[in-house]
């Protein structure tokens, strides 16, 4: 189970780093503000610092799962346990956060909240000792 749940973990911690580069570093390109629904460059342009920071919301959230995988498979056991659990959680909270904004938003809210809600179920079977 520990294996399962280390591919979901990743899966959410990788998407988790491409929405950081969507959101602070590619925001104010086209395809980009888009796909989040923007419907001109000024609108863009004058969210931009709200997703810059939203970015890095993400990444960190990538980092937390991605260090705590390294710390589940590692000498700290019980410490990664815990941060791969509080950032699948924390991932399919704000999927819900995001699905409450409007039905319009249920893709993405899937995409986000699916595979973290998986590594959170396969972590908790799992267990610590992993």
């Amino acid at each position: 189970m520990a294996i399962i749940a280390a591919v979901f973990v990743g899966i959410a911690a990788l998407l988790h780093v491409y929405i950081f580069v969507m959101e602070s570093v590619q925001w104010r390109t086209p395809a980009i503000w888009r796909r989040f629904g923007l419907t001109s460059q000024a609108d863009a342009d004058t969210t931009a610092p709200l997703a810059y920071n939203q970015g890095f919301y993400n990444l960190f959230l990538a980092i937390g799962a991605a260090v705590g995988l390294v710390l589940y498979f590692g000498a700290a056991n019980e410490a990664g346990f815990a941060l791969c659990v509080f950032t699948m959680g924390s991932i399919v909270a704000a999927a819900l956060v995001l699905l409450s904004t409007g039905r319009q938003r249920l893709r993405a809210a899937a995409l986000q909240g699916v595979p973290a809600l998986l590594g959170l179920v396969f972590v908790l079977i799992a267990g610590v000792s992993g």
